[in-house]
C-alpha cells in the first residue's frame, strides 16, 4: 500500500492528465489514476481500492448556499463543493439530528455525548447518503441495471434511489438473514430480490462477478462514489458540534460492518486538513465497534496487522453488521490508527442493553446502531475513553428497520380487562 496516500497530513495530490474538471479516481495502493466517468471502474488494475480525488479539496467556507452557488442550505448536497457533482438523484437526504442524551451522558461519564442519528434519512439509514451520489454516477456513466449485495439497508436505499431515477435495480440478500422491514422496503420500491443460500460476503462475491461481466453497476461501498456521499456525515458532525460547543469532538464511535463509514469519515477529515480547515490534532479519534460474532476489524486492530482475516462464519443480532470480510478495511484501518482511535467488540446482550438505553432517551435505533453506544461503554470501563472527552456516537439505522428485534428488546404487553376500574387496579398493582 502507498502509505503516504492515506496519511492524515498528506498534501492535496497532483492533478493528473486524466482528471475531469478537477475530479479523478486514484488507487490507494499503487497510486495509479483513472478518469472518473470514461468507463465503469471499481478497483485499480493492481486490485487496490480506488477513491475519488479533487484538485482543490473543499473547506467549510465553500459549503452551503453562501459558499457554493446553487447548493441547498441543508442535507448532503449542501456539500456539493466536496462532491463530484453539483446535484444528485435526491429524495432529499442528510441533515440528520445530533441528539442530546443527558441521562445517558451522565451514566457513561464523559464530558459530552451526542448521538448522530442516521436513521432519520429517507429510507431509514445512512445508506441514502451514498446512493444519492452513487446513482448519479450511474447516470453519468450511462449504465442500465443497478445491483448490490445487502444485509438490508443498502437494498432499501438502492431500490428507493433506483426507483427515483427510473432504473432497474437488483438486490442479493442472504436467505433468512435480513430483517423483514428492510426486505419490505426493497420489495415495495420495486427491486428484484434474489435470496442467496449464503451469507452477505457470498452475496457480494456474486454481485462483484456480475459487475465484472458488465451485467450490473455495483453500488456497494466498494464503489468509490458511494463513500463520497457518506463522508458528509463527518462534515455535519463537525459543523454541528462546533456550533454547540465551540470545538470539534474528541472521538467519534461508529458501528463497523463493511467499514465504509469509517473510511468515508476519515476521507472527509483528510480533505478538510488539505483545505486548511482542520489541524491533524483536531481530527476526532475514529473508534470502530463490531459485534463479537463478526469482528475481523477488531481482530486486525488488536493484533496490529495491516490486513483483515476473512471470517467465514459470522453471527450476531445486529444484522446490519453481520459481515466477515469488510471490503473497505484497507481504507478504514489507517483511519482508525492515524487518528489515534481503536476498535472494540461487544456481545449481543450489550448491544440490546444499549438499544434500550437509547430508546429511554427517545432515540429509536436498530441493533447494529446501538453497537456504538455499547462499545463506548466498554471502552469507558476499560479506561480507554477518558471522562473529559467529548464523544459522538453514530447510529446508522432506524428502530423500525428491525421491528422483531425492537419487540424482543422492549417491554411485554400487559393484558387487562375491558374496564377502566380494572385498568386502574392493574396499574396500582
Amino acid at each position: 500500500m502507498d502509505s503516504t496516500a492515506l496519511a492524515l497530513d498528506a498534501p492535496a495530490p497532483a492533478v493528473p492528465d486524466d482528471a475531469d474538471e478537477g475530479v479523478w479516481l486514484g488507487c490507494i495502493d499503487c497510486g495509479e489514476t483513472y478518469p472518473p466517468f470514461e468507463s465503469v471502474r471499481y478497483t485499480c488494475d493492481c486490485g487496490g481500492l480506488l477513491e475519488v480525488r479533487y484538485a482543490e479539496p473543499a473547506g467549510f467556507d465553500e459549503f452551503g448556499p453562501d459558499g457554493h452557488s446553487g447548493a441547498p442550505q441543508r442535507g448532503v448536497w449542501r456539500y456539493a463543493a466536496a462532491l463530484p457533482f453539483a446535484e444528485g438523484v435526491s429524495l432529499p437526504e442528510g441533515d440528520t439530528p445530533l441528539h442530546r442524551v443527558p441521562r445517558l451522558e451522565d451514566d457513561v461519564g464523559v464530558a459530552s455525548l451526542r448521538i448522530k442519528h442516521e436513521g432519520m434519512n429517507p429510507t431509514g439509514s445512512f445508506k441514502d447518503r451514498g446512493m444519492t451520489v452513487g446513482v448519479m454516477a450511474a447516470r453519468r456513466l450511462g449504465v442500465g441495471r443497478l445491483a448490490c449485495a445487502s444485509t438490508g439497508n443498502t437494498s432499501a436505499a438502492l431500490a428507493a434511489y433506483g426507483g427515483r431515477a427510473g432504473m432497474e435495480t437488483l438486490v442479493l440478500l442472504p436467505a433468512g438473514k435480513v430483517a423483514a422491514g428492510k426486505v419490505a422496503q426493497a420489495a415495495l420500491h420495486g427491486a428484484r430480490i434474489l435470496e442467496v443460500d449464503g451469507n452477505f460476503d457470498a452475496c457480494l462475491d456474486i454481485v462483484q462477478e456480475l459487475a465484472e461481466r458488465g451485467e450490473a453497476y455495483l453500488l456497494n461501498s466498494l464503489n468509490p462514489f458511494r463513500l463520497e456521499g457518506q463522508k458528509t456525515i463527518g462534515f455535519e458532525i463537525l459543523e454541528a458540534h462546533r456550533e454547540d460547543y465551540g470545538t470539534f469532538p474528541d472521538r467519534i464511535v461508529l458501528p463497523v460492518g463493511n467499514a465504509g463509514n469509517t473510511a468515508a469519515l476519515y476521507k472527509a477529515f483528510r480533505e478538510l486538513v488539505q483545505a486548511g480547515n482542520l489541524e491533524p490534532e483536531e481530527v476526532p479519534a475514529l473508534t470502530g465497534v463490531q459485534a463479537s460474532g463478526a469482528a475481523p476489524m477488531v481482530e486486525a486492530i488488536e493484533e496490529g496487522t495491516e490486513e483483515i482475516r476473512r471470517w467465514e462464519e459470522v453471527e450476531t443480532i445486529a444484522t446490519a453488521i453481520r459481515i466477515g470480510n469488510p471490503v473497505n478495511a484497507p481504507k478504514a484501518l489507517p483511519g482508525i490508527r492515524n487518528t489515534g482511535g481503536t476498535a472494540v467488540a461487544v456481545e449481543d446482550e450489550e448491544i440490546t442493553a444499549a438499544q434500550r438505553d437509547l430508546a429511554g432517551e427517545g432515540v429509536g435505533v436498530e441493533p447494529a446502531s446501538a453497537a456504538s453506544v455499547a462499545g463506548l461503554r466498554k471502552l469507558r470501563e476499560r479506561g480507554v475513553v477518558d471522562d473529559d472527552e467529548r464523544v459522538v456516537c453514530l447510529t446508522t439505522g432506524h428502530l423500525l428497520k428491525d421491528p422483531d428485534a425492537a419487540y424482543e428488546a422492549g417491554n411485554d404487553p400487559e393484558p387487562v380487562p375491558n374496564d377502566a376500574d380494572a385498568v386502574l387496579a392493574h396499574l396500582r398493582e
